[in-house]
């Protein structure tokens, strides 16, 4: 059971990037799903998560507005898409994928994590 995020890369603030993070093995459609960022300097904090089948889905008070998270079960697929992006959004984000089918804002509750993409928002 693998996750492959990509999408990262360099961008001035105001832009946009959107990341993707694809699953493979029988690991996602029943998933909760999870994206966390790591700032230089910084611990790993949550940005979003979604419950399995999207009806529930939770954000980082500081991106809320700005991210979205959503999925695509049938390609195995969640993205986190980032608008009005700040040099404070600098980081490595890694998706995850959740214990049960619920959303979640807490690492513990992820047990597979993908390699994380970088994201580099210049002023």
């Amino acid at each position: 059971v693998q996750l492959q995020a990509s999408g990262g890369g360099l961008v001035q603030a105001g832009g946009s990037l959107r990341l993707s993070c694809v699953a493979s093995g029988r690991i996602f459609s029943n998933n909760g799903m999870g994206w966390f960022r790591r700032a230089p300097g910084k611990e790993r904090e949550f940005v979003a998560a979604m419950s399995w089948n999207g009806s529930n889905t939770r954000y980082l008070d500081s991106v809320k507005g700005r991210f979205t998270i959503s999925r695509d079960n049938a390609k195995n697929t969640v993205y986190l898409q980032m608008n009005s992006l700040t040099p404070e959004d600098t980081a490595v984000y890694y998706c995850a994928a959740g214990r049960t089918a619920f959303s979640a804002t807490i690492e513990t509750y992820y047990r597979v994590w993908g390699q994380g993409t970088l994201v580099t928002v210049s002023s």
